[in-house]
Protein backbone atom coordinates (compact mmCIF):
# COMPACT_ATOMS: atom_id res chain seq x y z
CA UNK A 1 0.00 0.00 0.00
CA UNK A 2 1.13 3.73 -0.55
CA UNK A 3 2.74 5.19 2.16
CA UNK A 4 1.54 8.44 3.26
CA UNK A 5 2.91 11.30 5.34
CA UNK A 6 1.27 12.45 8.21
CA UNK A 7 -1.14 14.69 7.00
CA UNK A 8 -3.16 11.39 5.99
CA UNK A 9 -2.92 9.75 9.25
CA UNK A 10 -6.49 9.79 10.20
CA UNK A 11 -7.12 7.89 6.78
CA UNK A 12 -7.31 4.07 7.10
CA UNK A 13 -8.15 3.01 3.64
CA UNK A 14 -6.88 2.82 0.18
CA UNK A 15 -8.97 1.57 -2.62
CA UNK A 16 -7.94 0.92 -6.30
CA UNK A 17 -6.95 4.30 -8.67
CA UNK A 18 -8.98 6.78 -6.77
CA UNK A 19 -7.22 6.78 -3.14
CA UNK A 20 -10.29 6.31 -1.83
CA UNK A 21 -10.38 6.88 2.18
CA UNK A 22 -12.17 5.56 5.10
CA UNK A 23 -13.68 8.78 6.24
CA UNK A 24 -16.41 7.70 8.81
CA UNK A 25 -15.80 10.23 11.87
CA UNK A 26 -15.77 13.26 9.44
CA UNK A 27 -18.49 15.18 10.25
CA UNK A 28 -18.14 17.96 8.22
CA UNK A 29 -16.32 19.09 4.61
CA UNK A 30 -12.46 18.34 4.42
CA UNK A 31 -9.99 21.19 5.08
CA UNK A 32 -10.82 23.43 1.65
CA UNK A 33 -6.78 24.58 1.64
CA UNK A 34 -6.13 20.77 1.07
CA UNK A 35 -9.70 19.39 -0.50
CA UNK A 36 -12.12 20.19 -3.17
CA UNK A 37 -15.34 19.14 -3.47
CA UNK A 38 -15.41 17.91 -7.19
CA UNK A 39 -18.47 20.07 -9.23
CA UNK A 40 -21.80 18.37 -9.79
CA UNK A 41 -22.26 19.84 -12.80
CA UNK A 42 -19.15 18.02 -14.56
CA UNK A 43 -19.07 14.78 -12.46
CA UNK A 44 -20.22 11.61 -14.18
CA UNK A 45 -22.04 8.78 -12.89
CA UNK A 46 -21.93 5.61 -14.63
CA UNK A 47 -23.57 2.65 -12.44
CA UNK A 48 -22.43 -0.55 -13.02
CA UNK A 49 -23.09 -4.23 -10.81
CA UNK A 50 -19.67 -3.82 -9.70
CA UNK A 51 -20.90 -0.37 -8.10
CA UNK A 52 -20.99 3.16 -9.39
CA UNK A 53 -18.34 4.72 -11.25
CA UNK A 54 -17.50 8.35 -10.89
CA UNK A 55 -16.26 10.81 -13.39
CA UNK A 56 -14.44 14.81 -13.02
CA UNK A 57 -14.70 16.20 -16.58
CA UNK A 58 -12.86 18.83 -17.84
CA UNK A 59 -14.52 21.44 -20.06
CA UNK A 60 -11.72 23.36 -19.88
CA UNK A 61 -9.49 21.13 -21.79
CA UNK A 62 -11.50 19.44 -24.19
CA UNK A 63 -15.23 21.27 -24.53
CA UNK A 64 -16.44 19.77 -27.55
CA UNK A 65 -16.28 16.16 -26.10
CA UNK A 66 -17.80 17.11 -22.67
CA UNK A 67 -20.18 18.44 -24.49
CA UNK A 68 -21.02 15.57 -26.64
CA UNK A 69 -21.05 13.47 -23.10
CA UNK A 70 -23.21 15.76 -21.56
CA UNK A 71 -25.78 15.42 -24.36
CA UNK A 72 -25.52 11.82 -24.85
CA UNK A 73 -26.04 11.20 -21.08
CA UNK A 74 -28.73 13.41 -20.84
CA UNK A 75 -30.90 12.34 -23.64
CA UNK A 76 -30.58 8.61 -21.53
CA UNK A 77 -27.86 7.63 -24.74
CA UNK A 78 -25.53 5.21 -22.61
CA UNK A 79 -28.22 3.71 -20.80
CA UNK A 80 -27.63 0.09 -20.57
CA UNK A 81 -24.59 0.05 -23.07
CA UNK A 82 -22.13 -2.97 -22.93
CA UNK A 83 -18.44 -2.82 -22.46
CA UNK A 84 -17.35 -4.45 -25.86
CA UNK A 85 -14.12 -3.93 -25.70
CA UNK A 86 -12.12 -4.53 -22.29
CA UNK A 87 -8.32 -5.59 -22.94
CA UNK A 88 -6.28 -6.54 -19.56
CA UNK A 89 -3.62 -4.22 -18.98
CA UNK A 90 -5.12 -2.04 -21.26
CA UNK A 91 -8.69 0.21 -21.01
CA UNK A 92 -12.65 -0.45 -21.40
CA UNK A 93 -14.11 0.60 -24.14
CA UNK A 94 -18.37 1.61 -24.12
CA UNK A 95 -20.73 3.69 -25.67
CA UNK A 96 -21.67 2.02 -28.86
CA UNK A 97 -25.24 1.05 -29.71
CA UNK A 98 -24.44 -1.40 -31.94
CA UNK A 99 -22.16 -3.41 -29.04
CA UNK A 100 -19.55 -3.85 -32.06
CA UNK A 101 -17.03 -1.59 -32.10
CA UNK A 102 -18.64 0.04 -34.80
CA UNK A 103 -21.50 1.94 -33.74
CA UNK A 104 -21.84 5.72 -32.78
CA UNK A 105 -24.68 8.40 -32.72
CA UNK A 106 -26.70 10.18 -34.82
CA UNK A 107 -24.67 13.08 -33.97
CA UNK A 108 -21.73 14.80 -35.93
CA UNK A 109 -18.54 13.54 -35.24
CA UNK A 110 -16.60 15.68 -32.52
CA UNK A 111 -12.89 17.59 -33.96
CA UNK A 112 -9.91 15.94 -31.62
CA UNK A 113 -8.67 18.21 -28.78
CA UNK A 114 -5.21 16.28 -28.17
CA UNK A 115 -4.07 18.96 -26.72
CA UNK A 116 -5.00 22.27 -25.06
CA UNK A 117 -3.76 26.19 -24.12
CA UNK A 118 -3.00 26.08 -20.28
CA UNK A 119 -3.06 29.49 -18.63
CA UNK A 120 -2.42 31.10 -14.68
CA UNK A 121 -5.77 30.20 -14.70
CA UNK A 122 -5.45 26.36 -14.65
CA UNK A 123 -2.00 25.76 -12.01
CA UNK A 124 0.16 23.32 -12.96
CA UNK A 125 2.32 21.06 -9.99
CA UNK A 126 5.23 19.58 -12.08
CA UNK A 127 6.23 15.99 -10.00
CA UNK A 128 8.78 14.79 -12.85
CA UNK A 129 10.76 15.65 -15.64
CA UNK A 130 10.96 13.26 -18.41
CA UNK A 131 13.12 13.18 -20.95
CA UNK A 132 12.89 16.84 -21.20
CA UNK A 133 9.12 17.14 -20.88
CA UNK A 134 7.65 18.30 -17.30
CA UNK A 135 4.99 15.91 -16.18
CA UNK A 136 2.51 16.83 -13.37
CA UNK A 137 -1.09 17.78 -12.55
CA UNK A 138 -3.62 19.75 -13.52
CA UNK A 139 -6.20 19.26 -10.84
CA UNK A 140 -6.87 15.71 -10.45
CA UNK A 141 -5.71 14.79 -14.22
CA UNK A 142 -1.97 13.51 -14.88
CA UNK A 143 -0.68 16.14 -17.67
CA UNK A 144 2.34 17.26 -19.93
CA UNK A 145 2.82 21.40 -20.02
CA UNK A 146 5.64 23.87 -20.68
CA UNK A 147 6.61 25.71 -17.54
CA UNK A 148 4.32 29.22 -16.31
CA UNK A 149 7.39 30.81 -17.04
CA UNK A 150 6.87 31.37 -20.83
CA UNK A 151 3.35 32.29 -20.43
CA UNK A 152 5.05 36.16 -20.25
CA UNK A 153 6.54 35.26 -24.08
CA UNK A 154 3.22 33.29 -25.88
CA UNK A 155 0.88 35.58 -27.37
CA UNK A 156 -2.25 34.33 -25.54
CA UNK A 157 -0.34 34.28 -22.32
CA UNK A 158 -0.82 30.42 -22.15
CA UNK A 159 1.23 27.19 -22.78
CA UNK A 160 1.02 24.32 -24.89
CA UNK A 161 0.01 21.38 -22.59
CA UNK A 162 -2.21 17.54 -22.93
CA UNK A 163 -3.23 15.08 -20.61
CA UNK A 164 -1.54 11.98 -20.34
CA UNK A 165 -3.36 7.95 -20.71
CA UNK A 166 -3.00 7.02 -16.81
CA UNK A 167 -4.98 4.60 -15.45
CA UNK A 168 -8.65 5.89 -14.28
CA UNK A 169 -8.27 8.83 -17.51
CA UNK A 170 -10.74 8.22 -19.54
CA UNK A 171 -10.88 8.93 -23.37
CA UNK A 172 -12.67 9.15 -26.67
CA UNK A 173 -12.38 6.40 -29.01
CA UNK A 174 -12.01 7.67 -32.69
CA UNK A 175 -11.29 5.44 -36.27
CA UNK A 176 -8.06 6.31 -38.65
CA UNK A 177 -9.18 10.05 -38.54
CA UNK A 178 -8.69 12.14 -35.73
CA UNK A 179 -11.97 13.96 -36.18
CA UNK A 180 -13.88 10.90 -35.76
CA UNK A 181 -14.99 10.89 -32.34
CA UNK A 182 -18.85 10.56 -31.50
CA UNK A 183 -19.86 8.47 -28.76
CA UNK A 184 -17.90 5.65 -28.09
CA UNK A 185 -15.06 6.23 -25.08
CA UNK A 186 -12.78 3.86 -22.93
CA UNK A 187 -11.16 4.07 -19.11
CA UNK A 188 -7.85 3.54 -18.75
CA UNK A 189 -6.70 0.23 -16.61
CA UNK A 190 -3.31 0.92 -17.00
CA UNK A 191 -0.76 3.39 -18.37
CA UNK A 192 -0.14 3.92 -22.28
CA UNK A 193 1.67 7.15 -23.51
CA UNK A 194 1.42 5.41 -26.95
CA UNK A 195 -2.24 7.16 -26.81
CA UNK A 196 -1.25 10.84 -25.47
CA UNK A 197 -1.69 13.58 -28.05
CA UNK A 198 -3.40 10.77 -29.91
CA UNK A 199 -7.06 10.86 -28.31
CA UNK A 200 -9.12 13.39 -26.54
CA UNK A 201 -9.12 12.93 -22.84
CA UNK A 202 -12.35 14.38 -21.41
CA UNK A 203 -12.24 13.14 -17.27
CA UNK A 204 -10.84 11.24 -14.96
CA UNK A 205 -12.31 8.41 -12.51
CA UNK A 206 -12.26 10.04 -9.13
CA UNK A 207 -13.69 7.33 -7.04
CA UNK A 208 -14.92 3.43 -8.46
CA UNK A 209 -11.38 2.32 -10.37
CA UNK A 210 -11.93 -0.50 -8.60
CA UNK A 211 -15.34 -1.00 -10.40
CA UNK A 212 -13.74 -0.41 -13.80
CA UNK A 213 -11.21 -2.86 -13.14
CA UNK A 214 -13.87 -5.75 -12.40
CA UNK A 215 -15.55 -4.90 -15.95
CA UNK A 216 -15.65 -8.40 -18.07
CA UNK A 217 -12.79 -8.45 -20.35
CA UNK A 218 -12.88 -9.30 -23.97
CA UNK A 219 -13.59 -8.33 -27.51
CA UNK A 220 -16.42 -8.88 -26.75
CA UNK A 221 -16.26 -10.75 -23.50
CA UNK A 222 -18.65 -13.81 -22.92
CA UNK A 223 -20.85 -11.84 -20.77
CA UNK A 224 -20.52 -8.48 -20.72
CA UNK A 225 -20.97 -5.49 -18.60
CA UNK A 226 -23.15 -2.68 -18.99
CA UNK A 227 -23.31 0.67 -17.90
CA UNK A 228 -26.72 0.37 -16.21
CA UNK A 229 -27.67 4.19 -15.93
CA UNK A 230 -25.30 7.09 -16.72
CA UNK A 231 -26.28 10.83 -15.17
CA UNK A 232 -24.82 14.11 -14.80
CA UNK A 233 -24.73 14.58 -11.03
CA UNK A 234 -26.37 17.84 -11.13
CA UNK A 235 -29.34 15.87 -12.72
CA UNK A 236 -29.27 13.59 -9.73
CA UNK A 237 -31.46 14.51 -6.58
CA UNK A 238 -29.32 16.26 -3.89
CA UNK A 239 -30.15 13.28 -1.51
CA UNK A 240 -29.02 10.72 -4.04
CA UNK A 241 -25.46 12.43 -4.74
CA UNK A 242 -22.28 12.16 -2.58
CA UNK A 243 -20.72 15.22 -2.22
CA UNK A 244 -17.03 13.62 -3.15
CA UNK A 245 -13.84 15.22 -2.47
CA UNK A 246 -10.33 14.62 -3.85
CA UNK A 247 -7.02 16.07 -2.37
CA UNK A 248 -6.22 19.63 -4.29
CA UNK A 249 -3.13 18.95 -5.92
CA UNK A 250 -2.42 22.94 -5.69
CA UNK A 251 -2.80 22.22 -2.07
CA UNK A 252 -0.01 22.72 0.48
CA UNK A 253 0.04 18.67 1.16
CA UNK A 254 0.02 17.28 -2.26
CA UNK A 255 3.78 17.92 -2.52
CA UNK A 256 3.64 15.60 0.29
CA UNK A 257 2.12 12.50 -1.47
CA UNK A 258 3.95 12.64 -4.74
CA UNK A 259 7.35 12.54 -2.24
CA UNK A 260 5.97 9.78 -0.54
CA UNK A 261 5.46 8.34 -3.80
CA UNK A 262 9.00 8.93 -5.14
CA UNK A 263 9.99 7.28 -2.32
CA UNK A 264 8.33 4.07 -3.15
CA UNK A 265 9.03 3.89 -6.65
CA UNK A 266 12.21 5.09 -6.70
CA UNK A 267 13.95 4.56 -10.28
CA UNK A 268 10.43 3.75 -11.40
CA UNK A 269 8.83 6.53 -10.40
CA UNK A 270 6.01 8.07 -12.85
CA UNK A 271 3.16 10.33 -12.21
CA UNK A 272 0.71 7.50 -12.96
CA UNK A 273 2.12 6.12 -9.77
CA UNK A 274 0.35 9.03 -8.03
CA UNK A 275 -3.10 8.39 -6.81
CA UNK A 276 -4.95 11.10 -5.52
CA UNK A 277 -6.99 10.48 -2.81
CA UNK A 278 -10.90 11.19 -2.66
CA UNK A 279 -13.06 11.66 0.72
CA UNK A 280 -16.81 11.58 1.39
CA UNK A 281 -17.92 12.55 4.90
CA UNK A 282 -20.18 10.72 6.86
CA UNK A 283 -23.92 12.51 6.54
CA UNK A 284 -25.25 12.00 10.30
CA UNK A 285 -28.27 13.65 8.86
CA UNK A 286 -28.70 10.73 6.05
CA UNK A 287 -27.73 7.82 8.43
CA UNK A 288 -25.35 7.01 5.80
CA UNK A 289 -21.65 6.30 5.23
CA UNK A 290 -21.32 7.78 2.08
CA UNK A 291 -17.70 6.50 2.18
CA UNK A 292 -18.21 3.46 1.68
CA UNK A 293 -22.46 3.27 -0.29
CA UNK A 294 -22.55 5.45 -2.13
CA UNK A 295 -25.95 4.81 -3.85
CA UNK A 296 -27.05 3.48 -7.47
CA UNK A 297 -29.23 6.16 -9.42
CA UNK A 298 -32.60 5.26 -8.38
Amino acid sequence: MLRLGGFLAACLLALGLSGVFDVASAQSAPDPRNWRQVDPENTLYIDTVHGRIVVELYPEIAPRHVERIKTLTRAGFYDGRIFHRVVEGFMAQTGDPLGTGEGASTLPDVREEFRFRRGPDMPFIEAAIQGGARLGFYKALPIESQPDAQMSVTADGRVAANALHCPGVVSMARSENPNSANSQFFIMRAPNSDLDKRYSIFGRVVWGQEAVMQIAVGSPPPNPDRMLAVRIAADVPEPDRAPIYVLRTDGPEFRELIDDTRRQRAADFSVCDVQIPARVPRDNNRERRWWSIIPFIP
